[in-house]
């Protein structure tokens, strides 16, 4: 059902930035609408790493990605934020001092200013090219990310990729699973030097199987259970492995969608900002975490934080012409979630 919204700010994208960034403004009495195309919040922490413990949160040694999630949903909470999930903003139009955000299901949302949180855009999985793919992607025993690690205790499983996915959870996978293998076409990997480390210290160990140099080259089974993943050199030389399931991690394909349309300021697939303030080149549009740029830029969630909360207090005047901004530290505001 169509929802017409009419709020202080409009959060595109529901990721930790974008979350962060409806406390930030709720600390300054503004209220957010939150839309995100994914059927729940958390954006890629949720949809991709849930159980993937986060190193490099302030305060926190360790947290798993989705308790962050639900941790920065508790914080927000207090605010009452209208979330809009499971859409896609497909126009943005200003109207006088306001704009006007329009879904792919029909919901408008009227705001005076704009915070887009979209990370990398919409994504996707990249798909190895593998015949009879789709009927066991619809059963799960191909998946391009973990849920749930319980999914695969007892189960063979075969992981395929370089990355930091696929040495993370095959190290992590080991403990559950009966069996791991690891397919790679060269023995260096892309990950970090320390967990690369520790799976060559595990596969010397006997814990996981090092498939290296192979790829992926077929899938065998009726067509919903697996029971093998055929392997190939560069030479073609082939070999069959029995697996319960096959975990491909190669990365995602990411577009910007009707964002790019919109007449921002594409920078290489992101959106150029003013650093102070987070602003785009159109007055009242922000851009903050991933999909924002500027020079000295880092990737980190830390700092998707940051630039939440310099959006939120550039666009007070917005919401408040003419009222002095009054800033208090959250030690002295007292808010408490419910």
């Amino acid at each position: 059902m169509a929802t017409r919204i009419e709020t202080d700010v409009a959060v595109i994208g529901a990721g930790p930035a974008g979350l962060f960034a409806v406390f930030e403004c709720g600390m300054l009495k503004m209220r957010c609408a939150v839309i995100d195309t994914l059927e729940a919040i958390g954006g890629q922490c949720t949809a991709l790493y849930p159980e993937k413990p986060i190193f490099d949160i302030p305060a926190h040694p360790r947290i798993p990605a989705g308790e962050l999630v639900a941790q920065l949903e508790h914080q927000a909470r207090p605010f009452t934020p209208d979330y809009l999930l499971g859409r896609r903003v497909e126009r943005l139009e200003r109207v006088g001092e306001s704009f006007e955000l329009h879904t792919d299901k029909g919901d408008t949302v009227v705001a005076r200013a704009v915070i887009l949180a979209a990370g990398a855009g919409a994504f996707g999985p990249n798909r190895p090219p593998l015949d009879g793919l789709p009927s066991y992607e619809a059963s799960g025993a191909v998946r391009y990310l973990v849920s749930r690690r319980e999914d695969f205790r007892g189960k063979r499983v075969v992981i395929a990729g370089g990355g930091d996915s696929a040495v993370d959870w095959a190290l992590s996978l080991k403990q559950v699973a009966a069996k791991v293998i690891v397919v790679h076409r060269r023995p260096k990997f892309r990950a970090a030097p320390e967990t690369a480390a520790q799976l060559e210290d595990a596969a010397a160990r006997g814990e996981v199987e090092m498939a290296i140099p192979y790829q992926l080259h077929g899938l065998r089974g009726d067509g919903e259970t697996l029971t093998h993943v055929t392997l190939a050199t560069l030479k073609g030389e082939t070999r069959d492995v029995e697996a319960d399931h096959l975990l491909a991690f190669f990365g995602l394909s990411m577009e910007l969608g009707p964002i790019a349309e919109w007449g921002l300021g594409i920078d290489k697939h992101h959106v150029a900002v003013n650093p102070a303030t987070c602003e785009t080149n159109i007055p009242g549009v922000h851009a903050i975490g991933d999909i924002a740029t500027y020079p000295g830029k880092l990737k980190l969630i830390l700092q998707g934080f940051s630039e939440g909360a310099m959006a939120a207090h550039a666009i007070h005047p917005r919401v408040f012409p003419g009222e002095a901004l009054h800033f208090e530290y959250s030690t002295s505001k007292g808010v408490v979630a419910a």
